[in-house]
């Protein structure tokens, strides 16, 4: 059996059979990471995660441990998400040492279920980026192409994944954070329903607009995560009421024993040229190919028109809101409880200054000045109050086009992974690049990257988005295109 290739129900089967050793996978995951040149961690807890594999080895047969969904699995963590007694830093120097007392409640959930925490993966300083370019700890790599930037914020989660130094990985998604990364390294991402996932824990960057979700090797595995972490959580203000007050069952909603010819015939999908206007012509190629493999398979296709959908005010709303949401949340960060603090202590206002004008990267403390500006009197109302309007009717256009088609498909990102260094220097055109992602995020919709092509050996990721709390679905349309 080649461990390497190992999906998450495959390791669970295998070690609750017997057939695998959840110590020695840890171990070669560990040995993998250690020869790699990908810059994907921060942080390993490689003592924890051997003790863990040791135990599930050692109580593998015990009726309590055969129920638990993720045994033995292990998962990477993005460093935006509180783990108990692990260094989360957000990749920035303003937290670095800083070990949270508590962990997120997605974290609570996976070890419920017995996954194995690898370690905290790269990503942009805060999340602010699409390359993990702005981390501290320097860029991760794409596995495909070291010369080229994995994509952001995630970048780490789906860099790891792509190089097998894990099998499963969280992220967040605050305007494309786990679908871009997924797109640029061929995994699967998927960024959930806004209030499906509980965001206790995630340190904030953008709250309405963030979510935390799976990214895996396949739609499967990606399904299985997301039934684990959308357990209900009475922390979180912001978590939508489930039903039951329990997880869907997602597996069993989307893809166990599915009729894949039935099930596609069902299908209704809607193209918005909107969003293919404008795509290198390798990525419309790929998008097109995946249409017509949907076509084939029987589903109906239209391409449709989203002219309510300005998409240059969506990526300006966006970006008013996330950065006028980061002015405000980024205050608390002042070394003065933890995290980054100067030799000597001077007066409060010099201290305060100092920590964060040596604690912040250039792209955060960019993204702070332009947010406090925007919410500032007299801006207020000409730029934060007209893009919460703008969003409004992104959402009511999202919703529109739903109430037709079941899913609407497009490009994930408009190009394949470009070099390190190419952007970072441009602010503008890095923002450009989540053009097809943030309308999702304002709009709070459920969203999936799965890869679906190549160009010079670079994969292309296609976006599928569904209506808000029908994971499942998308889940489904994921996996037919996937199987066929």
């Amino acid at each position: 059996m080649n461990k390497e290739k190992l999906t998450a129900t495959e390791v669970v089967e295998g070690i609750k059979s017997g057939n695998i050793s959840c110590e020695e996978l840890v171990c070669e995951i560990y040995e993998r990471i250690e020869r790699s040149e990908l810059n994907a961690f921060i942080t390993l807890n490689k003592e924890d995660a051997i003790e863990n594999a040791i135990e599930v080895d050692k109580n593998r047969d015990k009726e309590e441990y055969k129920r638990k969904k993720l045994l033995g699995v292990p998962i990477a963590i993005k460093d935006s998400i509180s783990t108990k007694g692990i260094q989360t830093t957000c990749a920035s120097r303003i937290l670095t040492g800083y070990i949270p007392p508590y962990d997120a409640a997605v974290i609570e959930a996976l070890k419920r279920e017995g996954a194995i925490i690898i370690g905290k993966t790269n990503m942009d300083e805060f999340c602010m980026g699409s390359s993990t370019e702005t981390s501290y700890f320097g860029p991760t790599r794409n596995p495909y192409d070291h010369s080229r930037v994995p994509g952001g914020s995630s970048g780490g989660s789906a860099a790891a994944i792509s190089a097998a130094e894990t099998v499963l990985a969280l992220g967040s998604d605050t305007g494309g954070s786990i679908r871009c990364p997924a797109s640029f390294c061929g995994v699967v991402g998927l960024k959930p329903t806004y209030g499906l996932v509980s965001r206790y824990g995630l340190i904030a960057y953008a709250n309405s607009l963030e979510q935390i979700g799976p990214m895996a090797s396949n739609v499967t595995d990606t399904a299985l995560l997301l039934e684990v972490i959308s357990a209900k959580d009475a922390r979180d203000s912001t978590q939508a009421k489930i039903k039951n007050n329990a997880p869907s069952n997602y597996l069993a909603a989307s893809l166990n024993g599915i009729d894949i010819d039935k099930e596609a015939r069902n299908l209704k999908i809607g193209v918005p040229k909107e969003f293919i206007e404008g795509v290198s012509q390798a990525v419309e190629r790929s998008v097109w190919n995946a249409v017509h493999k949907f076509e084939d398979s029987g589903a109906t296709i239209a391409e449709i028109s989203m002219r309510g959908l300005n998409l240059k005010y969506a990526l300006a709303s966006y970006y008013i809101i996330a950065m006028s949401e980061a002015s405000s949340n980024l205050a608390r960060f002042d070394g003065l409880r933890y995290g980054l603090r100067p030799v000597k202590d001077e007066d409060w206002h010099t201290t305060f200054s100092r920590i964060r004008g040596e604690g912040f990267g250039e792209e955060v403390k960019r993204r702070i000045i332009l947010g406090t500006y925007a919410l500032s009197a007299g801006y207020y109302g000409r730029y934060y109050l007209k893009a919460l309007k703008v969003r409004t009717l992104i959402k009511n256009e999202f919703v529109n086009a739903l109430k037709k088609h079941d899913i609407l498909v497009m490009p994930t990102m408009p190009f394949v992974a470009f070099k390190l260094g190419e952007r970072i220097k441009d602010p503008l055109s890095l923002y450009l690049a989540d053009v097809n992602t943030v309308p999702v995020n304002l709009a709070g919709v459920p969203s999936i990257s799965i890869p679906c092509g190549f160009s010079n050996g670079l994969p292309i990721g296609l976006q599928l988005v569904g209506r808000h709390f029908e994971e499942a679905e998308i889940l489904k349309a994921a996996f037919i295109l996937e199987q066929v």
